[in-house]
C-alpha cells in the first residue's frame, strides 16, 4: 500500500492520479450496451430470456420462469432462522424510521398580492430497483432501495436481480418481502436495465431506476437516462479514514479493508498527522490480510488504488478530504462532530471511533447508496426525495394578477414574444 506525504514535491499530482477513475467511458463497452438495449426494445421478453440463459446460465425455459411470486418471497422470509430474521427486521425498521423522518409534504402560502403559491409533492408511479445477484448478493441493497421508495408512496416497485445458474440468496427474497416489493424478475445486466426503461410484454416500464451494478449496468443506466430517471452512475466503493489521537490500529485497518474487499478497483485511503499511527495501520493491514477470505481482492485494491497519507495537521487533512469527496468518510478522533462541520464533500460521514462504516452499510438507518468517484461534490445519498417529484402551484387572484400580468407583459415584449405579452395583458386590461 503506497505511502504519501503532503510534503513530497510531487504529492498533488500523485494524489490526483490516485483519485482519477472513469467508470463507463470504454467505447467497446458502450457499443455492446447500446446493442443490447436496441435488441431488448425490438424483441422484448424473447431477447431478455435469451441473454439471461446465455450470461447467467439460468435454467429458465420460458420467460414466466423468471418472475418470482409473492408466496416465494414470504416463504423465504419465514424460512430464515430466528437470529437472521430478527437482524433483517431490525435493519429494515431502522431504515424505514430514518426515511420516514426524511419524507416531505407539499406546501402553499399566500403572497402580499393575494396570490397562492406553493409546491405539490407526488410519488413516482412505478420504479425499478436493481440488486446485484447470486449467492453473494446483498439483501441490504434491497432494503436501501425499496424502503425509501415505499415510504415515498410509490405504488409499484419492480425489482430485478440476476440469479446465476438459477441460484439466489433467500435473504434477498426475504428483504424484498419486508420492503414491500411488488414484482421480482431474476434478470440482470444491461438487458434488465433496458427492460425496466422501455418495458417488454411482461415487464412494465418504470419512471426511475435505482441501485448498483457492474459496469454493464452502469453504462446501461447512463444510456437510458432521459427515457427514465436514474439515481447515479455508481463507481467502485470508497472509504477515507482520518484518525488522530488514541486509536486502535487494528480497527482502522479493518475499516479500510472492509471496502477493499469489495472489488479490485475499490479505494481505501488513510490520512493521519501521526506517523507512528500510520506505520501501525500499515502493519495491521498486513496482519489482517493473512486471514481475510477475500485477501486477494483486497491486496489488488490497496496496491492499485489505496494510500496511506501523512499530513502536517488537521487543517491540511480537511483540505484533502474535501478534495477526495469520498463515498464513505470516517473521522476517528475526539472532536469528530466539530471536524465534520468543516467537511463539505462526502457521501456519508461516520463520526467517532465507535462508528465503523459497516454499521452504515446495514442498520444505522441512513441510506448506503452513496455518490462515488468524487460526485459527492454535487450529489447526495439515495433518499425518499429520489422517489418523489415536485410540481409548482400557482393561483392568481383577480386583484393579485394585475401587478404580475403587467410585469409579465413588459418582460415578454422585451423578449419579442407577443403572444405571451397579450396573454398576460388580457388579465389586467
Amino acid at each position: 500500500m503506497r505511502r504519501l506525504s503532503t510534503q513530497d514535491q510531487d504529492f498533488q499530482q500523485v494524489f490526483a492520479d490516485l483519485l482519477a477513475f472513469e467508470t463507463v467511458n470504454d467505447p467497446e463497452l458502450l457499443k455492446t450496451v447500446d446493442q443490447i438495449i436496441a435488441d431488448v426494445r425490438k424483441h422484448g421478453d424473447e431477447h431478455v430470456l435469451k441473454l439471461t440463459q446465455q450470461f447467467d446460465r439460468h435454467p429458465a425455459h420460458q420467460f414466466s420462469d423468471l418472475e418470482l411470486t409473492q408466496e416465494a418471497l414470504k416463504a423465504a422470509f419465514e424460512g430464515l432462522n430466528s437470529e437472521v430474521r430478527e437482524a433483517l427486521e431490525l435493519a429494515a425498521s431502522r431504515i424505514r424510521e430514518f426515511h420516514q423522518v426524511q419524507k416531505q409534504e407539499g406546501w402553499t402560502y399566500v403572497d402580499a398580492l393575494g396570490n397562492t403559491l406553493g409546491q405539490k409533492i407526488t410519488p413516482l408511479d412505478r420504479v425499478g430497483i436493481y440488486v446485484p445477484g447470486g449467492l453473494a448478493s446483498y439483501p441490504s441493497s434491497v432494503l436501501m432501495n425499496a424502503v425509501p421508495a415505499h415510504v415515498a408512496g410509490v405504488p409499484e416497485i419492480i425489482m430485478v436481480v440476476p440469479a446465476p445458474n438459477g441460484e439466489l440468496n433467500p435473504l434477498v427474497l426475504a428483504a424484498a418481502y419486508l420492503a414491500g416489493v411488488s414484482r421480482i424478475f431474476t434478470i440482470g445486466g444491461a438487458q434488465a436495465v433496458a427492460a425496466l426503461a422501455y418495458g417488454t410484454e411482461t415487464i412494465p416500464s418504470v419512471d426511475k431506476i435505482t441501485g448498483p451494478g457492474n459496469r454493464f449496468v452502469a453504462a446501461a443506466k447512463r444510456a437510458v437516462f432521459g427515457q427514465v430517471g436514474i439515481d447515479m452512475i455508481a463507481g467502485p466503493s470508497e472509504i477515507l479514514v482520518y484518525a488522530e489521537g488514541e486509536n486502535n490500529a487494528q480497527w482502522l485497518a479493518m475499516d479500510l479493508l472492509s471496502q477493499a474487499e469489495h472489488d479490485t478497483v475499490a479505494q481505501a485511503i488513510f490520512i493521519t498527522p501521526d506517523e507512528q499511527l500510520l506505520n501501525d495501520v500499515a502493519q495491521a493491514i498486513e496482519e489482517h490480510l493473512v486471514a481475510l477470505p477475500k485477501a486477494e481482492i483486497a491486496r489488488i485494491s490497496i496496491a492499485n488504488r489505496g494510500a496511506l497519507v501523512l499530513v502536517k495537521d488537521r487543517q491540511e487533512a480537511i483540505e484533502l478530504i474535501n478534495q477526495v469527496a469520498a463515498e464513505h468518510l470516517e473521522l476517528c478522533l475526539d472532536e469528530a462532530q466539530e471536524m465534520a462541520e468543516h467537511i463539505r464533500h462526502a457521501g456519508a460521514i461516520f463520526m467517532g471511533r465507535y462508528t465503523p462504516e459497516a454499521i452504515g452499510d446495514y442498520c444505522a438507518g441512513p441510506n448506503h447508496v452513496l455518490p462515488t468517484s468524487g460526485t459527492a461534490r454535487f450529489s447526495s445519498p439515495l433518499g425518499v426525495y429520489d422517489f418523489q417529484k415536485r410540481s409548482s402551484l400557482i393561483m392568481c387572484s383577480q386583484e393579485g394578477v394585475k401587478t404580475l400580468a403587467k410585469t409579465a407583459d413588459i418582460l415578454a415584449q422585451e423578449e419579442n414574444l407577443d403572444a405571451h405579452a397579450r396573454s398576460a395583458r388580457y388579465r389586467y386590461q
